[in-house]
């Protein structure tokens, strides 16, 4: 095997390793801790998510979602969400009994804002 052959192999294999979650369900907004409820599937095993409603607004930059239009603003946001949950779950971030993954505004921040 080749230098550029071990490299491409060794790229996706930390590309495997990152995606360690697989897009599970949306369980919906939950007013009473406005969050949108979600799970990924690491293999055959649901973690639970959430993700605040501030959160989502932050990203869209928008002051106030109406609850009602909670669950299409996670569809759009989905990607991003979904793929800092993988990054939390990767570093082994879990809160709560039984252990989730929760996403608040400060988990979308850049570094310096």
């Amino acid at each position: 095997m080749t230098s550029r052959e071990l490299a491409e192999a060794s790229l996706q294999e930390q590309e495997t390793d990152h995606m360690a979650l697989a897009r599970g369900n949306v369980g919906g907004y939950e007013y009473n801790r406005m969050v949108v409820q979600f799970s990924m599937m690491d293999g055959a095993r649901e973690i639970q998510c959430a993700v605040s409603a501030s959160a989502m607004d932050d990203i869209e930059h928008v002051s106030r979602t109406a609850p009602d239009q909670r669950e299409q603003q996670f569809l759009r946001l989905r990607d991003r969400i979904e793929q800092r949950a993988v990054e939390k779950f990767v570093a082994g971030d879990f809160e709560g009994n039984p252990a989730g993954i929760i996403l608040r505004g400060i988990d979308f921040r850049k570094i310096g804002d």
